[in-house]
């Protein structure tokens, strides 16, 4: 049994509520990728904004740990490659955690068993993740590549790239 849920900070009065569009995500990308058991929409500083994890596993730990992941990933592109980071994949004897990149302050983790479609998980969670990067960003059904820079005024901060 999964818990589907919108993780509010009582104590944060500045942030508005998560749109309930993140859960219509989320259930619609479990509903697509067969032996997915779970995601999670962190924010890169490791607070929970929504989820739909098994009873199991505590969200608030699993949003931590996926900045936590995060940051290392961010740092490991840049080193290796000087490009963005969008996605990172782990492979246990147990199933798969894929961290992908939803904007500049948000990020999307799925959990799946270990015999799930790889290619077709990412099929269905590199669009889910820009639609969340779009909803957190406040510009749903605006095309935009979860890489791109932030926006200041209107104008990107850097030049576009091809």
């Amino acid at each position: 049994m999964t818990n589907v849920a919108v993780h509010e900070r009582m104590d944060d009065l500045a942030r508005p509520a998560p749109d309930p569009a993140l859960l219509a995500e989320l259930t619609a990308l479990r509903g697509r990728v067969a032996r997915l058991t779970g995601s999670v929409i962190a924010s890169s500083d490791g607070l929970l904004i929504a989820h739909d994890l098994p009873d199991d596993i505590e969200p608030s730990g699993m949003a931590a740990l996926t900045a936590a992941e995060l940051a290392l990933s961010h740092r490991m592109t840049s080193t290796a490659h000087g490009g963005g980071f969008h996605e990172v994949v782990l492979r246990g004897t147990n199933g798969y955690v894929v961290i992908y990149s939803a904007g500049w302050s948000a990020s999307l983790t799925v959990l799946s068993a270990p015999d799930v479609n790889v290619g077709r998980l990412h099929l269905e969670s590199r669009p889910a993740a820009r639609a969340i990067a779009e909803l957190l960003a406040g510009t749903p059904g605006r095309p935009r590549r979860t890489d791109d820079p932030p926006q200041e005024g209107g104008r990107s901060t850097e030049p576009r790239r091809p």
